[in-house]
């Protein structure tokens, strides 16, 4: 819902004047040299430019807070909004944790995220920059406040054909070069991919559905994002794979149907994977599939199901718990 605008005029009008699988966070981060600035990207079809490394930066949701934090820059975060969740221990000491002011538990208003002064806006959705939300992207720009969307997130232009850890380790890089965090970004991405590496696979032809949300009608992994990424990596085929989408509304009787071998549960707070598997085996129908007769159930935690510095740990858990089960090569 919009929250209410009273102090906003005033507030623009003076912006305006004023104008692993370890992600160990970076703890001294190098930095950058006015010869690595001014920097330029492409993002989501916008040209965003820094003339330094960013030192006052909101972000929204918990993939960007945490690449942040993997990157030794928790100092310089002055607001985060909209967590899908606790935010992963092992990315900042607790102090820090402790110190990091949330601005909203939903997409911020444009008064609360100016209200911080930042310099940039970091989000994990293009929907987090809009009127409504933190401000339109051109809005803030004309106040001196840079916008960055997750690379993986974007939908209106650039938008991956489809995700993969290569393109997620190239979106580290590129906020690494951003945020003058170059070598930082380098070293989260070598670490990943050394831990991507050790990720072991689950049998050939295991089949999978990634319920994310939604009862009537379940809202799943398409063929195109995270989901289908992760789930690529440890060889389970995605049941909704041929769905050109990130994500994508799949019935029931389509699931029933499919019949898959597992099911990944994501684990939100507002969701739970409990509740889930209760509906599962509550109804006749999905309760004669054979993932839930065989209580066939992968749990994954929200801020893990998007894009980010999770995912890496997500494949490596998602074989895990595969092994647990019995099913692995």
């Amino acid at each position: 819902m919009p929250r209410p605008r009273s102090g906003l005029l005033a507030l623009l009008l003076t912006s305006a004047l004023l104008a692993g699988c370890s992600s160990d966070p970076a703890t001294d981060p190098v930095a950058a040299t006015d010869d690595d600035f001014p920097v330029t990207v492409s993002n989501c079809g916008v040209d965003v430019t820094v003339a330094s490394p960013p030192q006052r930066i909101v972000t929204i949701k918990s993939t960007t807070t945490e690449l942040v934090l993997a990157l030794g820059l928790g100092d310089r975060l002055v607001g985060t909004a909209f967590l899908d969740g606790p935010i992963r221990e092992d990315l900042a000491d607790a102090e820090t944790v402790a110190g990091l002011e949330r601005i909203s538990d939903e997409a911020p208003s444009q008064e609360a995220v100016l209200e911080r002064e930042p310099d940039l806006v970091f989000a994990g959705w293009e929907s987090n920059l809009a009127a409504d939300t933190a401000g339109e992207r051109d809005t803030l720009a004309k106040l001196g406040v840079a916008s960055y969307v997750a690379p993986s997130a974007c939908q209106s232009a650039e938008a991956p054909e489809q995700m993969t850890y290569d393109l997620l380790f190239d979106d580290f890089t590129e906020a690494g070069r951003l945020l003058g965090a170059s070598e930082a970004a380098e070293d989260l991405v070598e670490r990943q991919r050394a831990a991507l590496e050790e990720v072991g696979r689950v049998p050939r032809g295991t089949t999978a559905v990634w319920w994310s949300s939604g009862v009537d009608t379940p809202f799943v992994g398409g063929g195109t994002g995270a989901p289908q990424m992760v789930m690529e990596r440890v060889g389970l085929t995605n049941v909704a794979g041929d769905v050109d989408k990130t994500w994508t509304s799949l019935g029931w009787e389509a699931i029933v149907d499919a019949d898959p071998d597992v099911i990944v549960l994501v684990d939100a707070a507002w969701n739970t994977a409990a509740q889930k598997i209760e509906d599962l085996e509550s109804n006749p129908a999905t309760a004669a599939m054979t993932a839930v007769r065989e209580k066939r159930y992968l749990t994954i935690p929200f801020p893990a199901a998007e894009a980010g510095i999770r995912s890496v740990g997500a494949a490596a858990d998602l074989v895990a718990q595969a092994g647990d089960l019995g099913l692995v090569e």
